[in-house]
């Protein structure tokens, strides 16, 4: 039998969603969370209520790292801003084995001190497990990088299969079983299609590097080093002089690069080699005071306070490049922006979801144990999601703020959460398992900003009260989905319900 090309597109869209679908339903979910990375990072330390210069927070953050990680090769820091409260620092410190461990702290903006402030990763968990998914390097960003490729695939056979896609965008019958799914699914993928095709490509450009390498391998080999010293010229690096030296007046040398930035905020701040001679300050521009991701960098000696180097990206092909990476970050857009981003994400998510879903109803009548399997697994990896997203933010207020190892506490009840709705899914029937994790997961975030309020007190802020507006959003979108679901489940049949 011939097989036209719209039928070779079902097929090609059908089963390549299936293949990564619970995947790229978690990195789109946790992609749309990371859209406010910064705030919800600031809701998750409600310690830290104070702002002050970021000029001033970074300096105060030198001066504890330099007593605190004397020995480290390096500090990372990103400043505070309007929308990040406090300073992260990255640095890496020697395990019992004599490895290198990287630690990530939040210090308070004016004493620079992590004192009191509940050690958590805040918005940096879900914006790691979005391209990372919580694997060793590089397999994780392999795997998204993959993950994001076929996404692409998957989102050009859907237009290539539904010749009335822009029609189907206007129709939605409810209550009519796979007919409304398929709606949703058409409307929900087609609302936002230019925003998926978007941060779909744009995710797989952040990655290009290491998932094509091979015009970089064409044209400098082995040597890497020197190929991502032309790729990034502003990044300046000398080897450690073997000499102590304090670190001279940080505060001149940042408020020097804040000028040479025609006054706009700084961003990330790096001291490389800290204590040595050889050490060198550098400090980047704010990534939202542009689109483009990379908009310059001021390079010192950390010792004398001479500047260094001071580059801005000119070349057409890299400004390019930037440019669609910081699209995909989303860091330049103000408040409205930000949020269609999220809208947009949530469609994204939401689109997943249904083809899923599609994909086991349309072979319900089938049986089979693979169909079974797929029909159990979606139920708990898909639902049991934002069940687990929830936990997480549920342990950042209930577990004691002195925890030893609290942050990766908060990431384990995470994974303890989704693994445990995978299995609840994988053992209960489906239509019942879903009811039980959506009212679940509905409860979980409707509790979420009174757990808060009684751990933490009423929010007071424009963070706080947008936090417990979503959690309450998102609370009542999944009480509204449990009648038809319920609904649906008294139609089945006795004896069907029993063969599932």
């Amino acid at each position: 039998m011939k097989t036209g090309f719209r039928q070779s597109m079902a097929w090609l869209h059908a089963w390549g969603g299936l293949i990564f679908g619970w995947l790229l339903f978690a990195m789109a979910a946790t992609g749309t969370a990371s859209v406010f990375k910064s705030e919800i990072s600031d809701w998750m330390r409600p310690e830290v209520r104070m702002r002050t210069d970021p000029v001033d927070a970074v300096a105060a953050a030198i001066r504890y790292l330099s007593v605190a990680a004397p020995a480290s090769s390096g500090w990372y820091m990103d400043a505070p801003d309007d929308r990040l409260a406090a300073t992260i620092a990255t640095y890496d410190v020697k395990d019992a084995n004599g490895a290198d461990e990287y630690r990530l702290a939040a210090l308070d903006p004016v004493t620079g001190r992590p004192d009191a402030i509940r050690d958590t990763l805040g918005g940096e968990f879900f914006y790691r497990f979005h391209f990372e998914l919580q694997l060793p390097y590089p397999w994780g960003r392999i795997l998204a990088s993959a993950a994001g490729m076929l996404m692409l695939v998957v989102l050009i056979s859907g237009i290539a299969t539904h010749r009335r896609i822009f029609a189907d965008f206007f129709t939605m019958r409810p209550g009519k079983g796979k007919r409304s799914w398929l709606d949703a699914h058409n409307v929900l993928g087609v609302l936002a299609l230019p925003f998926h095709l978007m941060i779909s490509f744009t995710g797989v450009l952040t990655l290009i590097t290491l998932t094509l390498p091979w015009a970089i391998t064409a044209n400098y080999g082995a040597d890497t080093a020197r190929a991502f010293a032309d790729l990034d010229p502003g990044y300046y690096t000398r080897p450690r002089a073997g000499r102590p030296a304090p670190l001279g007046d940080l505060r001149a040398m940042l408020t020097d690069a804040r000028a040479r930035f025609g006054g706009d905020a700084i961003g990330r701040v790096t001291v490389e080699n800290p204590n040595d001679a050889g050490a060198v300050l550098l400090v980047y521009r704010n990534d939202s005071n542009g689109v483009g991701y990379d908009g310059g960098v001021a390079a010192y000696d950390a010792v004398t306070g001479r500047l260094l180097s001071a580059y801005a990206e000119q070349r057409p092909a890299k400004s390019l490049y930037n440019l669609l990476y910081g699209l995909h970050m989303g860091r330049f857009a103000p408040s409205f922006s930000r949020w269609l981003y999220f809208l947009c994400g949530l469609a994204l998510s939401a689109t997943i979801a249904t083809g899923l879903l599609l994909w086991t109803i349309g072979r319900e009548k089938e049986g089979g144990l693979g169909n079974a399997f797929v029909a159990r697994f979606t139920v708990g990896a898909t639902g049991g999601l934002p069940l687990a997203m929830a936990g997480f933010f549920l342990a950042n207020r209930i577990l004691p703020v002195t925890l030893t190892g609290r942050q990766d506490a908060e990431v384990h009840v995470f994974f303890l959460v989704w693994g445990l709705a995978t299995l609840f899914g994988l053992l209960r029937r489906p239509a019942r398992a879903w009811i039980e994790i959506v009212a679940l997961t509905a409860c979980a975030w409707l509790a979420l900003p009174l757990v808060s309020a009684v751990t933490v007190g009423l929010p007071y802020d424009i963070v706080g009260l947008g936090f417990d507006g979503v959690a309450l959003a998102l609370g009542g979108a999944f009480v509204a989905a449990i009648p038809p679901m319920l609904r649906k489940l008294r139609t089945v049949p006795k004896l069907r319900e029993r063969r599932t």
